[in-house]
């Protein structure tokens, strides 16, 4: 059985496994107060350009996402999200467990506009109502869809004009940077974000999220707030030397490249077979619908994910591919799948 479950089902790669041995008897500091650490921020400020963030090393997504949100709103504020965001379906209510309520909105791809965001927002007119004060984005979305340069300026326009913060998701940044017709950099999620977080943890690192606190009015006590969470690692040093070897000879985008070319190489077989996908996705998470008769054999030597009941005959299902996906498997896929009956 070969896995295109998630994009973490293998440890990290070879070379932060080096790193993370060769470093390994060394002493330091702890909770990321390490010489390491200290090196990792500077790096990653540079990479961005902004030199005024702050930046925060946590373990994983959830845990990133939950930390910052409730730390940045008031017991009184609600997030603006898209109906398939990580923290509305997949996060076990992390955020509403908080007390902040996510309000949702429908989406064909996953992707929030300014109308979306317009109609949350002025449909909560009063204080006997939430007031949203947070849009919560992600890139890619969770249906594998890209937003443009163009499109985050508008709802970083739209955000600053009403008061609202503008928080990006990036656990699987990797993927959109490197996908085709991004034209989104590092630097621009610094420039329209007021936080973003640089996802290690599907872009093959062991573990850990990189933070990144742009608003200077985010950023007062932040490590009280990781700390409280549970989230100050002893051994912050396991995360810097991470995210030193992801950006160091562009290793991170590598990484990200080859995942967005198998998950091409299985949209490309799999559309040369006649078959159809729920969306568009641009990255490495793909959508394909089948016969059920025809996902039950699949079943029998590949692993993957239900996505959505089509109809009674049909259903999607999500393929993820990895920086560590084997091309060998990708082509076995197309090839079992040409010889379902």
């Amino acid at each position: 059985m070969y896995s295109f479950n998630n994009d973490y089902s293998e440890g990290a790669h070879p070379d932060i496994m080096e790193a993370l041995m060769r470093t390994n008897m060394e002493q330091t500091g702890g909770y990321s107060l390490d010489t390491y650490t200290e090196e990792a921020i500077h790096n990653m400020k540079n990479l961005i350009n902004c030199q005024n963030a702050d930046i925060h090393l946590l373990v994983g997504g959830t845990q990133t996402n939950l930390t910052a949100l409730s730390a940045f709103l008031r017991p009184h504020h609600a997030i603006i999200a898209a109906s398939t965001a990580h923290i509305a379906v997949h996060e076990t209510g992390a955020i509403e467990a908080t007390g902040h309520k996510v309000i949702i909105h429908p989406t064909d791809d996953g992707k929030l506009n300014v109308n979306h965001i317009r109609e949350c927002y002025e449909a909560h007119t009063d204080e006997h109502m939430v007031k949203p004060k947070l849009v919560y984005i992600s890139n890619p979305t969770e249906l594998g869809t890209i937003y443009s340069k163009a499109e985050l300026e508008e709802i970083s326009c739209y955000c600053k004009e009403n008061q609202l913060f503008l928080y990006l998701d990036g656990a699987r940044m990797a993927s959109a940077l490197t996908a085709i017709g991004n034209d989104i950099a590092l630097s621009d999620y610094a420039k329209y974000t007021d936080a973003f977080y640089i996802g290690g943890t599907k872009s093959g690192a062991l573990f850990g999220e990189a933070l990144v606190i742009c608003n200077d009015n985010l950023k007062e006590d932040f490590r009280y707030h990781i700390k409280q969470k549970g989230g100050m690692l002893a051994k912050g040093r396991l995360l810097a030397i991470q995210f030193n070897t992801l950006f160091t000879n562009h290793l991170y985008e590598t990484l990200g490249e080859h995942s967005n070319k198998m998950a091409y190489k299985l949209k490309e077989g799999i559309t040369s077979l006649g078959y159809r996908f729920l969306v568009d996705s641009q990255t490495n998470q793909q959508f394909p619908i089948f016969p059920n008769n025809v996902i039950i054999q699949l079943e029998k030597e590949f692993l993957f994910s239900f996505q959505a009941k089509i109809d009674e005959n049909h259903s999607a299902i999500r393929l993820v591919t990895s920086w560590a996906t084997r091309e060998d498997k990708v082509e076995k896929f197309i090839e079992v799948l040409r010889n379902c009956k």
